[in-house]
Formats: C-alpha cells, structure tokens, sequence
C-alpha cells in the first residue's frame, strides 16, 4: 500500500507549546525526534486572540501577545541547550491551538503535542485540543506524556489492525530504525467482535484466529522484506480490551505507534477518534504515535479485528 504520509526521515518536527510542564516535556521530546531524524524544530504557540480580540480589553490581548513571544524563547533556548545545533524556529499564532498545528502540521510534517496542557485561555493540548488535533490531523502526530522515567526500553510497539496498517508498520519500522531499537508487531483482536452476538459461530474460534494470525503474518513478512536488519517480532493477542492490551504493551517500548482510526460522529459532524485509540491516548505508559488513517469497511474474513 502507497501512503503519502512523509517517513520519519523526511518530516520536520513541528511541537505546541502552552507553558505547562506537559509541553515542555513534549518539546524536549520532538527536540530530541528532531536531532534523530536530523530534521529542523518548529516550536508554535497559538494564542486564539483573533477571536477574542472584540471583546477583550486591549492590553490582556497585548499580554497574551507578549507572553507567548516570550515562552517561545524560552523553550527556543531550552531545547537548543539540550540539543546544540538543532535547527529551530518558532512561530507565534493568533488564531486556536488547533487550527494551528494542523497548519504547521502541513508544512512541516508530524505534529507533536503534550498528554494535556494548561487549560484555560491558552488551553493547548490534551484535553480538547491535542485530541482535536490528533482527530484532525493528515499529518502524523504525537502524544507525549510526561511520565518522568527518561529510560529508554529499546523496543518501538505498533498497532496492526488489518493490512490497511502495514503504512503504519512501515512509519514505526523506521522510528525503529532512527532509534537503533527493535520493533514488536501486536495484532489485538476481540472475539466477541469478530463473532458478534452469534454463540453458534463459537465453534469457529479456530478460523477466526487463524484469520488474524495471517494478517499479522503478512504484515509481519513485508516488514522484514523491506528492513531486513531490523529485528522484527510479530504478536497477536486475544483480548477483551484492545486498549487495555495496547496499553500494557506500552509499558515496554519508547514509542506506540498505531494508526489513529477515525470514526463518524453521532450527528455525522465530521469524525472522531476511535475508543481504543481513545484510550490508549489517556493511559499509554509511552509517546503514542499516530498515523492517520480512515476506519474504511474491510472485506477481510476476518474483519472484526481491532488494534488502532
């Protein structure tokens, strides 16, 4: 399968910045993906005063205004004293966080934002703004929770759903790679979603699990194809919950990467993420790398697999 998504090596780093301690965390992370990707750092700040300024007493907009610049120079010199060297720019935004980075996502490639930020007028990050980017986005995003540890587990995790994620497995082949680390392959399925609510169809447990077996395998055998010195491992796992599967994993890589499903809305007002991607962006014990994808109908036998 073609993507258009931009590998690792050809994506600029583009990271949302809000004062919180989470996004501090998150642009020292995308300052380090930068320096291995040897890509240049974007730091943006997105203010939302476009929409406020009719109502706001012009000197809160004025502070507003000059306490961003100044965040972005702070983060700018942080990140360059971890990193010397490190090609950075930074941009100052009037309008929302995430009209923002999806714009600079755009131009510059994967966006990275923090698991939640400050809330409030300058609200940036997970709550409402980083999942309305990573639900968003056509560019590759991160979620980055600042969970303190910093020690480097040496094993890169993805998400295999169905074939439509053998893209994803190629973008966290590479992070792999950028890492000198190895990848783990977990393909999660659910049994009472691959049989519905039909008990008669238990007797076919077996072909159903062969089923998702085979998928994995394929996705696994082009992988190793196409790195053939990448240590590779294929897993699939049967479980009750694909999020809580993903998110135990989690607890042994440096990086999740998973295609970031998107699923209509209630109204049809555009799409939404789906509840295991959902999930695991809540409680990932690892930066969570999404890929976007469309959650498509699969007319795979074995199309009640989960995984993304």
């Amino acid at each position: 399968m073609e993507s258009t998504i931009r590998t690792p090596d050809t994506s600029s780093v583009v990271v949302g910045v809000d004062g919180s301690e989470q996004a501090r965390a998150a642009a020292l992370w995308a300052a380090g993906e930068a320096v291995r990707r040897d890509r240049p750092l974007h730091i943006v700040f997105g203010a939302a005063t476009d929409g406020r300024a009719l109502y706001l007493p012009a000197e809160t907009v004025e502070e507003v205004r000059a306490e961003g610049r100044e965040l972005l120079d702070a983060t700018a010199k942080a990140v360059t004293a971890e990193y010397p060297g490190l090609d950075v720019s930074t941009e100052f935004s009037r309008t929302d966080a995430v009209t923002t980075l999806h714009r600079a996502g755009g131009a510059h490639g994967t966006v990275v934002v923090g698991n939640r930020g400050l809330g409030g007028f300058t609200s940036l990050l997970l709550g409402s703004v980083g999942l309305g980017i990573a639900a968003v986005a056509e560019t590759p995003v991160v979620v980055v929770r600042d969970i303190g540890t910093g020690e480097e587990r040496g094993t890169v995790l993805a998400a295999v759903r169905d074939e439509q994620d053998l893209v994803c497995a190629r973008y966290a082949a590479r992070e792999a790679e950028l890492r000198k680390a190895s990848l783990r392959l977990l393909h999660v399925w659910n049994i009472l979603r691959s049989v519905g609510d039909v008990v008669t169809m238990l007797d076919g447990v077996d072909e159903i699990a062969g089923g998702h077996e085979q998928t994995l395998r394929l996705v696994t055998d082009t992988i190793h194809e196409e790195f053939p010195e990448l240590t590779v491992e294929g897993d699939a796992e049967k479980n009750r919950s694909v999020a809580g599967a993903l998110v135990e994993a989690s607890r042994h890589a440096d990086l999740l990467v998973m295609g970031g499903r998107r699923a209509p809305t209630p109204l049809g007002l555009g799409r939404n993420l789906g509840r295991a991607t959902h999930g695991v962006l809540h409680h990932a014990h690892c930066p969570v790398l999404l890929i976007p994808r469309s959650d498509t109908p699969s007319h795979n036998p074995s199309a009640g697999r989960t995984g993304g």
